[in-house]
């Protein structure tokens, strides 16, 4: 560790010396090294503006003016995105539709029961979800936009985060896995993967709906390498912060939550950096909104987590102490005396 504490003085004194920021003095400190590494090391994936949104929920897709309405509030929340620099922008689940369980339901109007599926203005929804891709490629922003993702025959659909790219292309979904008891029991089919992608150099996985309360799917994007999860929700219990908070700080990365309007008294939506500390929030009020962060803020805390910390949980993991256990009479008897 000492090779560790004397680089972190290096970095220190150069950011002190140029006036940059610790990210910076780390990135070109790496740089002039044998072999461009520090030690326990992470690469260095680069910086991205990231937006994340906060929009209105609403719950009936039969209804083709609240869709249409939705559309209009998506493509308005990306215009201010792109407005701010971001490279991406994140939205929450149900920031087109969230379709609701008695407004689907086959038995209801009062009962919970099997979605009728027929019900969705599924061309509707076509229609505004073509005219983000559209405006994704007339903006070039990579757009992160919830929806229900149809199957074919009378298989149920997937609730899903579609990833769009510069383009207007998508490029790959992400399909909720660990659904809640009334999604799994009567509306949508789970899905079976993590999704990651990259833009600009740094890698994403994608959370949704309830995923948050499972600590083994961030730690599964861990391993995969993600510099930023971004988890949308469509409704937030009192914790949901604290737990992106917690997720940030355990794993290292960046995790954006992205959360109705009408949530956000509570928990609105922001950006966590991997010490834990949220970067950016929106307003806590009822009203649609982005917050913007830099995915490398240029605080140490920061950078330490993402250079240091995650790389040694994994050298920790993978055995680091296997070889200094003993074999010791004291150490097996756990009712030995003091």
């Amino acid at each position: 560790m000492t090779a560790h504490r004397n680089f972190k003085n290096q970095v220190r004194a150069r950011a002190a010396r140029t006036g940059e920021s610790y990210t910076a003095a780390l990135r070109n400190i790496r740089s002039a090294r044998p072999g461009g590494a520090a030690p326990e090391e992470a690469r260095h994936r680069g910086t991205v503006r990231l937006a994340v949104a906060q929009t209105h929920l609403r719950t009936d897709p039969r209804d083709a003016a609240a869709l249409s309405g939705s559309g209009r509030e998506v493509r308005a929340l990306m215009r201010e995105a792109a407005r701010q620099g971001a490279r991406i922008v994140h939205f929450p689940e149900g920031a087109l539709c969230y379709p609701g369980k008695l407004v689907m339901s086959a038995d209801g109007p009062d009962e919970v029961g099997p979605a009728d599926w027929d019900r969705c203005r599924w061309e509707v929804l076509r229609s505004e979800l073509r005219a983000v891709a559209d405006l994704a490629r007339e903006l070039r922003l990579w757009t992160v936009i919830a929806s229900a993702h149809r199957l074919t025959g009378s298989n149920r659909p997937h609730n899903s985060l579609y990833v769009v790219s510069d383009r207007g292309q998508v490029v790959t979904r992400y399909d909720e896995r660990l659904l809640s008891r009334t999604k799994g029991a009567y509306m949508y089919a789970p899905g079976s993967s993590p999704v990651t992608f990259e833009v600009d150099g740094t890698r994403f996985g994608c959370l949704l709906g309830m995923e948050i309360h499972y600590p083994e799917l961030f730690a599964e994007y861990e391993r995969l390498d993600a510099d930023c999860v971004l988890f949308s929700t469509s409704g937030t219990l009192g914790n949901t912060s604290a737990q992106a908070q917690g997720h940030a700080a355990v794993n290292g990365y960046w995790v954006s939550l992205a959360v109705p309007a009408g949530q956000a008294a509570a928990s609105p939506s922001g950006i966590v950096a991997p010490d834990g500390d949220w970067l950016a929030q929106c307003a806590a009020g009822d009203s649609p909104a982005v917050a913007v962060a830099d995915l490398d803020d240029g605080s140490e805390a920061a950078a330490e987590a993402v250079a240091y910390a995650r790389p040694w949980r994994r050298a920790v993991r993978a055995g680091l102490y296997d070889g200094h256990r003993v074999t010791d009479p004291r150490s097996e008897d756990r009712t030995a005396a003091f």
